[in-house]
């Protein structure tokens, strides 16, 4: 499995709107091979922000890889940036992302 995150420095006050943003967009994920789930995270609140992260778990990297070479990919990130009169965050989004090495479930495999 392959775990793919950006964080975001979401800007005091505008966390609802952030929100607003992916809740509303289609993502096209589900259209991909190899894709798992996804999850946005909401963090600690900082003087100046708020941090939040979204993550995706793909079957494998290279499903990871074959999704950002879409064009699903492509279409779903065109409206992806700051488009408010004020921007949402500060600096731009910070990836990471990992081969998942071990991993657990629990009894409760409940989302």
């Amino acid at each position: 499995m392959f775990i793919a995150m950006n964080r975001f420095k979401v800007r005091k006050g505008s966390e609802d709107a952030f929100e607003h943003v992916w809740a509303s967009r289609e993502s096209y994920l589900d259209r991909l091979p190899g894709f798992m789930s996804f999850y946005l995270l909401k963090g600690p609140e900082a003087e100046d922000h708020t941090l939040y992260s979204s993550h995706t778990v793909w079957q494998s990297k290279a499903h990871f890889e074959g999704w950002t070479k879409s064009e699903e990919f492509k279409i779903a990130h065109a409206r992806a940036g700051n488009e408010t009169s004020t921007p949402l965050y500060l600096d731009h989004p910070k990836f990471e992302g990992f081969e998942v090495k071990q991993s657990l479930l629990g009894s409760n495999k409940a989302a």
